[in-house]
């Protein structure tokens, strides 16, 4: 294998594929690239590297000039590094020479020679595909949203696998047929709706884990276009400009959140959202690093935040609000507030609620695709 590559293309895949990669590996292959270069008569040259940790694979081509096709393997992070710290614009040149016993590769970029020790390209696991019969466009927006308003909600309780990932499936809102994603922690639940795109009216409902949520959020960032979802009952894939990364699903059944969601709370209180993120954080600067407590006191119009705390004092606040209800005082964890607040793109928040045990729900009062659910606490 012999080939040419501008730094910055390969710097880029890279940074995607090397993300892959753990960086505590028992086995010896899984912390490797695979790199394959291809050369087609009158046709650029592609370099495709890829990586797996078994569960997820991700495989990205870039335009290379390949002077003679072949694959090796790598150490993903160490190549990562040598390329980062290469100079800007740099040519860099590839070469692994069966003929020299093909047990090393060399990495040269103007006067930088690296030699780095290889391990058989043919012991590269491959991640089968599998038949993935249903498939379907989101745009990179529209997918951007329905991962950024939910994976706040993931949780990272490993005991409740099924929890650890986002839940996406078709549902119907209003007569209206949506593609829905969910995610709860069992304190805080996020419930993001868009129109159902087509090819998506048939899918099984799947969990899709927080590693691969994570990693299509970054390629989310540098693409304009549409991206392709292909799933199974087991597997999904989504595919990108130049780029696929593969997911096994998660095995569970996600818990019936509909449950959850109450049907029957009567308070509603409405306020400016930035003015309430901000009074939150202030006021919860008191608060106890444990359980991040601030009470909302409501009366008629407006609201006092409070927290107190035995150690380091006690801070109230008070903003406008539109309340007309009975007047209630509820806790809440502030962060799980904050984290809410920053999903909210509008200017006003509604909270809707019951009592001071019940569940509360949040929404965005200028956009209904959106919803959550949060736990009180006692303060």
């Amino acid at each position: 294998m012999k080939l040419t590559i501008e730094r910055a293309a390969l710097l880029k895949a890279l940074a995607h594929v090397q993300s892959v990669v753990e960086r505590r590996n028992t086995i010896p292959i899984l912390a490797n690239v695979l790199i394959e270069a291809t050369a087609a008569k009158g046709k650029e040259g592609r370099l495709s590297l890829t990586a797996t940790d078994m569960d997820l694979a991700f495989v990205e081509s870039v335009p290379a000039e390949v002077t003679k096709a072949g694959a090796t393997t790598v150490q993903a992070h160490t190549l990562y590094d040598i390329v980062r710290k290469l100079p800007e614009g740099s040519q860099i040149g590839i070469d692994n020479d069966a003929a020299k016993g093909g047990g090393q590769v060399g990495i040269r970029a103007g006067r930088s020679a690296f030699t780095l020790a290889v391990l058989p390209a043919e012991d590269f696991p491959k991640m089968s595909g599998g038949d993935l019969p249903h498939s379907f466009d989101l745009a990179a927006a529209e997918l951007r949203g329905l991962v950024d308003r939910t994976r706040f909600a993931i949780s990272t309780e490993e005991t409740r696998y099924y929890l650890n990932g986002i839940y996406m499936h078709a549902a119907e809102s209003n007569g209206v047929k949506v593609l829905r994603a969910v995610a709860t922690d069992g304190h805080r639940l996020a419930r993001v709706e868009m129109p159902l795109p087509a090819g998506a009216e048939n899918i099984p409902g799947v969990i899709l884990p927080r590693k691969a949520v994570m990693e299509v959020r970054k390629l989310i960032e540098e693409t304009a276009g549409a991206i392709n979802v292909s799933l199974s009952d087991t597997r999904v894939r989504f595919a990108f400009d130049d780029a696929v990364l593969t997911s096994k699903l998660i095995d569970g059944t996600f818990p019936d959140y509909e449950r959850v969601i109450p049907a029957g709370n009567d308070k509603i209180l409405e306020v400016d959202c930035k003015t309430f993120a901000a009074a939150v954080d202030r006021v919860a600067t008191i608060s106890t690093e444990k359980s991040r407590a601030v009470k909302l006191s409501l009366g008629k119009g407006q609201l006092t935040l409070s927290a107190n705390s035995p150690d380091a004092g006690s801070a109230t606040e008070e903003i406008e609000a539109r309340y007309t209800a009975a007047p209630i005082e509820i806790g809440f964890n502030s962060r799980y507030l904050l984290d809410i607040a920053q999903q909210i793109e509008g200017e006003g928040a509604r909270f809707t609620m019951a009592d001071a045990a019940s569940p509360t729900i949040i929404q965005d009062t200028a956009d209904q695709s959106a919803l959550y659910v949060l736990m009180p606490m006692r303060v």
